[in-house]
């Protein structure tokens, strides 16, 4: 096999600057990008190596953001930028954009996770008009998530809540690049700053890929394995609560098989897209959402979350 990837990266690079007619060319590249495909699709396995590292990142994370909060007092990402250029940013999300962004942490040079790779990715949207009350009770609303997010969350459900933190159950689809399913299993925790400012952070317990990704009951492969398109996925939340409305910010940390390296060079932008795209999906529901639910829910602490009936599926 690694003959095979060598013979194919060594023909594109030579054929860049060779007089191959385009159409021969371009068959070529076709039958290249399809053998790609084919590979990063074959099951794959994740590793006690890969946890360990993902999970040593999660750490180095995790300081990152409390020093930010705590030391720097930097409570959303725009406010570690420079003037005038953070001003510009606030102006652009207060007229309705987002600000998304790709995050590196590092412990002075690139942590590195065998086997696997870290989709680190952190934007912000602004909801005028709105309340930190109405903000949090939103994401709290976890049994209408299939609703709120759809169709990217299939299926929702609150599992346990007891004072700030929850179980919930997701169950993410998702049509391209390639038909996919995972149920998976959160542990949500939410804090009060203060009057204005609360954080959260949602830790998946549990991914498991569904072997029928158009099934929302198909039985499930073994948590592990499958196609590795997602191991680990952690979201963490903050709310502000200013100019005339709710600053609304999420950082995902998500952890997903690595790609060969000769086919690097175009999957991994492929990559980015998607987990670019899914971040503004996720930021762009949940603004549309809050807007669509101007109904103030009086002064006072944050409410805790209602339990609800259970809803009516969603697919």
């Amino acid at each position: 096999m690694r003959k095979i990837l060598s013979m194919l990266g060594s023909f594109l690079w030579k054929a860049q600057g060779s007089s191959l007619p385009r159409c021969t060319l371009a068959i070529v590249i076709c039958f290249f990008v399809q053998f790609a495909l084919v590979m990063c699709c074959a099951a794959a396995e994740l590793k006690q190596k890969t946890i360990e590292a993902f999970e040593h990142y999660v750490r180095v994370c995790d300081a990152r953001m409390e020093a930010d909060l705590r030391v720097s007092g930097h409570f959303l990402w725009l406010d570690s930028l420079p003037e005038p250029g953070r001003d510009q940013l606030y102006d652009q999300l207060r007229s309705g954009q987002l600000e998304i962004r790709e995050e590196r942490t590092q412990e002075g040079k690139a942590i590195k996770v065998p086997g696997g790779l870290i989709h680190d990715w952190v934007g912000v949207v602004f909801v005028p008009g709105a309340s930190i009350q109405q903000a949090v009770s939103f994401l709290q609303d976890y049994d209408n998530h299939c609703r709120t997010y759809k169709p990217g969350v299939r299926r929702s459900k609150m599992l346990d809540h007891t004072d700030d933190n929850f179980e919930i159950y997701l169950q993410f689809y998702k049509e391209s690049p390639r038909r996919v399913s995972f149920n998976t299993v959160f542990e949500v925790h939410y804090s009060q700053i203060d009057a204005t400012h609360v954080i959260s952070s949602a830790i998946s317990t549990r991914v498991a890929e569904l072997q029928n990704p158009e099934q929302p009951d198909s039985p499930e492969l073994a948590v592990g394995q499958g196609h590795g398109y997602i191991w680990r996925l952690n979201n963490y939340w903050r709310v502000e609560e200013r100019d005339g409305g709710v600053y609304t910010e999420v950082e995902t940390i998500a952890l997903s098989r690595d790609v060969p390296a000769i086919f690097a060079w175009f999957v991994n932008p492929l990559i980015r897209r998607v987990s670019q795209e899914s971040l503004a999906m996720l930021l762009s529901a949940t603004r549309q959402g809050l807007l669509a639910k101007p109904k103030e829910l009086g002064p006072g602490d944050i409410p805790p979350a209602r339990r609800s009936a259970p809803a009516s599926p969603c697919d």
